[in-house]
């Protein structure tokens, strides 16, 4: 806008040679529109207006323009795909193997399971886990331990989880980590929050088992820290 207001202030000073002023100025006029729609093209995604990404998530409309920045520097075409998730995350954690922990973390923010990462996912799950209440924080977290989506966690998948969570912090970390110390964890949780000793842990037994236990609690706040 401002360059086509500069030249209109330049054919109005330049009276003298009007016709390669006005050539001047339709020339510039082509180039910004080729250079928006050869942006339009690059861009695969544009979010939901502010105001409703606003009242839908616990941030402030300047702090999201500031992560909708953020998250176009690292994703220009406006969504991100786990090969690219992965990369990113890989980032904060150079001494270790990020790679799993990623996987299960992209797929916990693809909710629609599209194979991409939206900027409305990225912000919702992120006002959730930074300014959620505890019930919510802990509604997500169990959601991430629910690899397959059935509504229940099993000790594999606890397992799974546990495991790359391990792997991901590195051996510099944990000096001393023994191999079945992953194994040892998830049979501590499971005793605690399968009430019932029926082999899985349901939404209500994990909210009920976390809420009451500080120990729990901890322990889910250091896994919390590597979000």
């Amino acid at each position: 806008m401002g360059a086509v207001m500069g030249t209109f202030s330049s054919l109005q000073t330049k009276q003298r040679r009007p016709s390669k002023d006005i050539a001047w100025w339709y020339y510039q006029y082509q180039r910004d529109k080729i250079e928006d729609e050869l942006e339009m093209t690059m861009v695969c995604h544009r979010p939901e207006g502010l105001e409703q990404l606003e009242a839908q998530t616990n941030f402030t409309k300047r702090e999201l323009q500031v992560l909708y920045r953020g998250f176009k520097n690292e994703c220009p075409s406006g969504v991100v795909n786990e090969e690219t998730f992965k990369q990113i995350y890989a980032q904060f954690f150079p001494h270790g193997d990020a790679s799993m922990y990623a996987h299960y973390l992209f797929h916990a923010f693809d909710t629609t399971q599209t194979g991409s990462v939206k900027f409305e996912d990225f912000v919702t799950a992120l006002s959730i886990l930074l300014r959620g209440t505890v019930h919510e924080k802990l509604r997500w977290t169990f959601n991430l331990y629910d690899i397959n989506k059935d509504g229940y966690i099993n000790k594999e998948e606890m397992m799974d989880i546990v495991k790359a969570i391990y792997d991901m912090m590195g051996k510099y970390t944990y000096p001393v980590l023994k191999e079945d110390t992953p194994r040892q964890h998830v049979d501590i949780f499971f005793q605690k929050m399968d009430k019932n000793k029926d082999g899985i842990v349901t939404l209500d037994e994990f909210l009920e088992s976390c809420q009451e236990d500080d120990n729990i609690m901890r322990s889910l706040q250091l896994f919390e820290n590597v979000m």
